[in-house]
């Protein structure tokens, strides 16, 4: 709901701010006198275009505030969440502040923000409804959108959407599959002989690093081998380290048979330096061994390190690259070798998730169709008491299977026909602008008994009737009132004297130089008598014309 209005320095508003409350609320005035230009800036609040225009003149800027009291679980919350906004004590502020030179800056909880996000959050909180306003209930792009909400659809939607997508994906992954299948099978020659090749050489990851220690293992025969004779000279042999550690054994030998234990470790140590030695010279003798086992192993280490180095470049890879190389063209062939079974596979994933979609179009379909009707049979119940007794209303739910959409399959559309007999056609191109306005009301009432609504505006909804028939549609904006805020701008006295609410909007001099001014005041009893009086007889307010909007507050309080 929309508890305050806060306007500073546009158009000719200098300051107002508007405490507003439930039920229906009732603003008149004068012709001219800028009921429009709240609606103006209600509008610009929730993120509708601004212009320079629009700030007061001498002004440096114009701004606009609007205060909302959020119910647990609005629709607004959703949209908060998915911005990364928040609010605290479920008290919703939208700011919009315009500079003469007609830039805008947008906040919402004093957070800056984009118009953008003005105005997605303020469509779930506020919907501004002119006589000629083609959007909303009057454009047929939202038909659908306006059914699904009456019909409680969100589940079915939400099922039909998950079909889609998953149909969807599935068709992206046969296609994907279709394009590699004919790139492999126009490249089968070519796969067929690389994957010879590389199976030939049956590459393993780190083996060239492997082969390139081996080679310069043989590579350095000579100098090896005679290094190793030195070291067994050194470790064995006449004066070596093995017969020095000898005579240090037997020295600490003879030593323990007088020193008891002491000597213990020590003899331990160096007789592990004996195994040691052993140790060493068996590793020596097993290279000695390697090396003279097999002349031709250098060429042979050669020889494949060329062959993947060549391979490499041929791939323009690294040869560390090959082994996986070669798995992905394995793969390559055994996809086409197995091409016809995986296709099928993928066309069998297609057809059953197209049938699934099917299946939740269908479903949302018979749902769309039971509600039109009691959407239909609701709107007709409303249209006698708004003085359109002979005129029809049908909700056009027309089913394309071929066009399946993520919502469905579908599309609505409200017709009317005016007179018995005639064709129904579109409702925007059906009815006059004052039988528009009241099939507007009726569609709003509608939704309004099974659906929570945002704060309703009206812009001169009862332009065009007036008599009987103004009196129809005050006692339905009366009705709708109870469910849901509502804001209406009227010239019918039988309107304005059905709100809660009333407010008279007027111009008048700011300052001697004659710039003008717009302001709103808030009427009491007797204020509220003399203006539905005013609306009744003109400018000369007569005592009949007080008496008859006694009468018509005194019924309308009734």
């Amino acid at each position: 709901m929309l508890t305050t209005l806060s306007i500073r320095d546009f158009v000719l508003i200098e300051q107002l701010t508007l405490e507003l409350g439930q039920g229906l609320t009732t603003l008149t005035g004068e012709t001219g006198a800028g009921k429009s230009i709240l609606l103006d800036a209600l509008g610009v609040c929730i993120g509708l275009r601004a212009s320079p225009d629009m700030v007061r003149t001498d002004a440096r800027q114009a701004s606009i505030t609007a205060v909302f009291d959020v119910p647990d679980r609005h629709p607004v919350f959703h949209e908060l969440r998915e911005l990364g906004l928040s609010i605290e004590d479920n008290e919703l502020v939208l700011r919009r502040i315009i500079q003469a030179d007609g830039r805008s800056r947008a906040f919402v909880n004093d957070e800056p923000t984009s118009a953008g996000t003005l105005r997605r959050l303020g469509e779930t909180m506020v919907e501004i409804q002119g006589q000629f306003d083609l959007h909303g209930l009057l454009s047929p792009s939202h038909h659908r959108t306006v059914l699904d909400t009456f019909a409680h659809n969100d589940s079915l939607l939400k099922t039909t959407q998950r079909c889609h997508d998953a149909w969807q994906a599935a068709e992206q992954e046969l296609s994907a599959a279709r394009e590699d299948l004919e790139q492999a099978q126009r490249e089968e020659s070519y796969l067929r002989h690389a994957t010879e090749e590389l199976e030939d050489l049956a590459p393993e990851i780190g083996e060239v690093a492997r082969l390139e220690t081996r080679r310069g293992l043989l590579g350095n025969v000579a100098g090896i081998q005679d290094a190793i004779g030195q070291a067994a000279q050194a470790l064995v042999g006449d004066d070596s380290a093995d017969e020095r550690i000898g005579l240090a054994f037997r020295t600490l030998e003879r030593a323990a048979e007088r020193g008891g234990e002491a000597l213990q470790p020590a003899m331990d140590a160096v007789d592990r330096a004996a195994l040691e030695i052993n140790e060493a010279i068996a590793q020596m003798d097993a290279v000695q061994v390697a090396l003279d086992a097999d002349p031709d192993e250098l060429e042979r280490v050669e020889n494949r390190l060329f062959r993947y180095r060549d391979l490499a470049r041929k791939h323009n890879g690294d040869p560390d690259d090959l082994a996986m190389l070669l798995e992905r063209f394995q793969r390559g062939l055994e996809a086409l070798d197995d091409s016809s079974a995986h296709m099928a596979r993928l066309e069998a994933a297609v057809t059953k998730a197209a049938a699934a979609y099917d299946q939740a179009a269908a479903s949302l379909s018979t749902a769309r169709t039971k509600a039109s009707k009691k959407l239909d049979k609701t709107v007709m119940g409303e249209l006698p008491v708004l003085r359109l007794e002979r005129a029809q209303f049908e909700t056009a739910v027309r089913t394309a299977p071929e066009n399946r959409t993520p919502a469905g399959i579908d599309t609505v559309e409200f017709t009317a026909a005016t007179n018995p007999g005639a064709a129904f056609t579109a409702i925007q191109k059906t009815a006059s602008g004052g039988e528009l306005s009241r099939f507007l009301l009726a569609l709003k009432v509608a939704l309004a008994n099974d659906n929570p609504l945002p704060t309703l505006v009206f812009d001169e909804v009862d332009a065009g009737v007036g008599g009987a028939t103004a009196e129809a549609v005050g006692k339905r904006l009366q009705a709708l009132a109870e469910n849901v805020q509502v804001l209406v701008i009227t010239h019918s006295p039988q309107v304005a004297a059905k709100g809660s609410a009333h407010l008279r909007v007027a111009k008048s001099e700011a300052n001697k130089a004659g710039q003008l001014k717009t302001t709103v005041i808030p009427l009491d009893a007797d204020q509220r008598r003399m203006e539905v009086a005013r609306m009744l007889a003109g400018d000369k307010v007569t005592p009949e014309a007080e008496a008859a909007a006694a009468a018509l507050l005194k019924g309308s309080a009734a």
